[in-house]
């Protein structure tokens, strides 16, 4: 009976499962985006977020804790020195899914899976978001309008005074 065990295990054995979870988690901590499939990717986002909730704490035992997953030194040491850093104020959800569409060899459904403070287009998108109450915008709009209108009556009047003489 299967009572209790409801992660996917994408069609591999569990050492399989495990050393692709580890490759694909080290390839996301260096390139901060990589594109698989969708059930890749919620597999991995499983897997990689206790890690980097691990190394918010930088202890020698976490160290050796992600270690003992990822396998890669200089992924752990970029993870504890750089990552963590960056999302040390953020309380979960350090990764996000962005689907792509369908691959198409075999009409897999595709997404890029990438760490939620390193993709600058989702920020720059976020910081120029304001918001706004409808009177604000009437009266900077109408504020705006005697302005103009007085800086095209002041540049007639100096294209005017040339031409009289």
């Amino acid at each position: 009976m299967r009572h209790n065990k409801k992660f996917n295990h994408l069609g591999r054995t569990a050492s399989h499962r495990n050393a692709m979870l580890s490759n694909m988690a080290c390839s996301l901590i260096k390139h901060k985006r990589i594109t698989t499939t969708v059930a890749k990717a919620k597999a991995l986002k499983k897997f990689v977020e206790p890690l980097i909730t691990k190394s918010k704490e930088d202890t020698t035992n976490s160290r050796r804790v992600v270690f003992s997953h990822l396998q890669d030194k200089f992924v752990v040491t970029e993870l504890f020195k750089e990552i963590s850093v960056k999302v040390a104020d953020r309380p979960g959800g350090y990764t996000r899914i962005i689907k792509t569409g369908h691959r198409l060899g075999d009409n897999a459904e595709m997404c890029f899976i990438e760490l939620v403070d390193y993709n600058e287009n989702m920020a720059k998108t976020a910081a120029k978001k304001t918001t706004r109450t409808r009177r604000s915008k009437k009266n900077t709009a109408t504020a705006e309008a005697p302005v103009a209108e007085a800086a095209e009556a002041t540049t007639e009047t100096t294209e005017e005074a040339p031409k009289a003489e």
